[in-house]
């Protein structure tokens, strides 16, 4: 990634994490990252496409973290569960403003826009993944134990950023672990 371009995408999604992406401007991108607002432009045609390219490269940097989360935990189950630490590590890390994805999904809600699309492929990437672990751990319908996860995750990260203490990731892993092993009994008694 071209360093001026990298500059950009980090200093827009830090001010995107701490002030919101449509109260964001570009010349504070600009000035943050240390080039001109023709320099911002030569490299993204509009904010939509910055804001685009952030998402992507938010995406991909979940996408190796998880990678690391998993490649630590041999049981899919385990494998599974470790969405909710992750999840809560964003969280802190993010000082409790939400989701960057939901967040921007509010800001653009027409399905067809770019920046709504890219929301989309991040959390169905998550699906994915929760159903590829569901498969392995031998659940009847790794569809459903996805989304269902999907649902307590998301659940939990917005109950966090709405104040409520972290604990909630703890209650919502422990939901999900009963769920999870009672789907697995479900099997075995069939």
């Amino acid at each position: 990634m071209d360093n001026t371009r990298e500059r950009l995408i980090d200093s827009a999604l830090k001010l995107f994490l701490s002030q919101g992406v449509h109260s964001t401007g570009v010349m504070a991108i600009a000035m943050l990252a240390g080039v001109t607002k023709m320099t911002l432009y030569s490299h993204f045609p509009s904010k939509d496409a910055l804001i685009v390219a952030c998402l992507d490269e938010r995406d991909r940097r979940w996408r190796k973290e998880v990678a690391r989360a998993l490649a630590k935990h041999a049981d899919p189950v385990s494998a599974m569960l470790a969405f909710f630490d992750l999840y809560q590590r964003y969280l802190l890390r993010d000082s409790g403003r939400g989701c960057l994805f939901v967040n921007s999904a509010a800001e653009f809600p027409e399905f067809s826009h770019p920046v709504h699309l890219a929301v989309s492929r991040h959390k169905q990437g998550i699906r994915e993944s929760l159903a590829a672990l569901a498969m392995s751990a031998g659940v009847r319908d790794p569809g459903v134990a996805a989304e269902g996860l999907f649902i307590l995750l998301e659940g939990s990260f917005v109950s966090g950023a709405m104040g409520q203490d972290v604990r909630v990731f703890d209650t919502a892993r422990h939901v999900a672990h009963c769920w999870i092993r009672k789907q697995g009994q479900e099997e075995q008694s069939v």
